[in-house]
Parts: structure tokens; C-alpha cells; sequence
């Protein structure tokens, strides 16, 4: 399963990223990480359901306060993929 997941809000500048990797490195997920040029942060990570549901909600944890939108889409699984990177563009 891989979702690609838009987070707004005050999520540059605060260690989201680094956040993020972390996590999703912890809990087995590929995929990465990067900053938009309008000030959200992007995502994609794969793995299964239940390591993508938990990197939400630890994400949501340790950054919430920051977070003010959140959005969501299924997107296809991307095979030759290995690791969790922060993408710097």
C-alpha cells in the first residue's frame, strides 16, 4: 500500500521532514519526504496498511500542533523502491 500525503500548516523550518524519515524508517516504510514550494510538506510512503496507518498517527502525535491540513490519496506502489529519504529537490 502506498499513500501520497499533503501536510499544511507550519510544517517547514520545524524538523517535519526529519520527523517523518524517522518514523517511517522505525516502522519498515520506503518512500520519502520533501518541501513544497507553497509551504506544505509532501509525502509518500509505502508498506503495509497497518505501518502506514501508524505512521500517521505518530506523525500526528509528534507534530500536530504544526499540521493544519491534512490530504490524502492512495497512489501505485513504486517496486524498485528502497528506504525512506528526505527528497531536498
Amino acid at each position: 500500500m502506498r499513500v501520497r500525503v499533503r501536510y499544511s500548516g507550519r510544517v517547514q523550518g520545524v524538523g517535519f521532514r526529519a520527523t517523518a524519515r524517522g518514523i517511517a524508517l522505525r516502522l519498515g516504510l520506503t518512500g520519502w519526504v520533501r518541501n513544497e514550494a507553497d509551504g506544505s510538506v509532501l509525502l509518500e510512503a509505502q508498506g503495509t496498511p497497518e505501518a502506514v496507518a501508524a505512521l500517521s498517527r505518530e506523525l500526528g502525535s509528534a507534530m500536530g500542533g504544526k499540521i493544519s491540513g491534512r490530504d490524502e490519496a492512495r497512489v501505485p506502489d513504486c517496486a524498485e523502491e528502497s528506504g525512506f529519504v528526505i527528497d531536498r529537490g
